[in-house]
């Protein structure tokens, strides 16, 4: 680019005129492309924090109500018929997973119990795995933000401060009056990285969490759902 047209561009805007939209309107197209891109970026980051939140809280509330069904003392061919059409939720799979295996084993051969406890834990093993990645699907899309998000900002400062400096260069004018519009354009962008990726990085170690406990849960509710079937093998067989 011209130095002269780059000073040309940068006259309109002075010291007393900086309010952001201000700011964003005078940028280098290149910073401006970069501030846009943060911004939808953090946009995308919310609508992920917000169905994720209501996903896991949905999911809490669904394996407490399973686990308190399970435990009751209710027959378990009466939760399966129950769950088997359309599982709700991972717990529900897990053992809706498990059961028709069982039920698959007796029906095609009664007499036969020879791996079907292997079977049956590898089908929970499946199943759990399944929906952690269910869990977690998107998650990498706040751990790229949060990572990547203040480079991008930072890649958009450093465009528009060498632009400040060639204006600088061409006018021929170091007063503060001059330099510091330029500059506070270019930390614009290294503040919209900032505010795309404080939260994505805050939320993804949250949410990393919350799948992790309910992957232990999960993996908890296998093995003693595997220890009863068992039972009831060792005491058929």
């Amino acid at each position: 680019m011209n130095p002269a047209d780059v000073a040309q561009s940068a006259l309109p805007l002075t010291s007393s005129d900086l309010s952001l939209f201000t700011l964003f309107w005078h940028a280098h197209w290149i910073v401006k492309a970069v501030m846009l891109g943060l911004i939808a970026s953090s946009v995308w980051v919310w609508a992920i924090v917000i169905d994720k939140t209501v996903l896991y809280a949905r999911s809490r509330r669904a394996m407490d109500s399973f686990e308190q069904a399970f435990w009751s003392g209710q027959s378990l061919e009466e939760l399966y018929r129950t769950l088997s059409s359309k599982p709700t939720h991972s717990m529900a799979a897990l053992f809706v997973a498990a059961m028709r295996e069982w039920k698959r084993s007796f029906e095609g051969s009664p007499k036969s119990f020879a791996g079907l406890q292997m079977r049956i834990e590898k089908v929970m093993e499946v199943t759990i795995a399944r929906e952690v990645e269910r869990l977690e699907r998107r998650l990498l899309v706040l751990a790229t933000v949060g990572s990547a998000g203040p480079f991008v900002g930072l890649f958009g400062t450093v465009w528009g401060i060498m632009t400040s400096f060639q204006s600088i260069a061409a006018s021929k004018n170091t007063s503060l009056a001059v330099v510091a519009p330029g500059i506070a354009e270019a930390l614009f962008a290294t503040a919209i990285g900032l505010v795309a990726a404080i939260p994505a990085t805050i939320f993804y170690n949250k949410f990393a969490s919350e799948v992790n406990k309910q992957a232990q849960r999960l993996e908890g509710f296998a093995d003693e759902f595997a220890a009863i079937l068992s039972r009831q093998i060792d005491e058929r067989g």
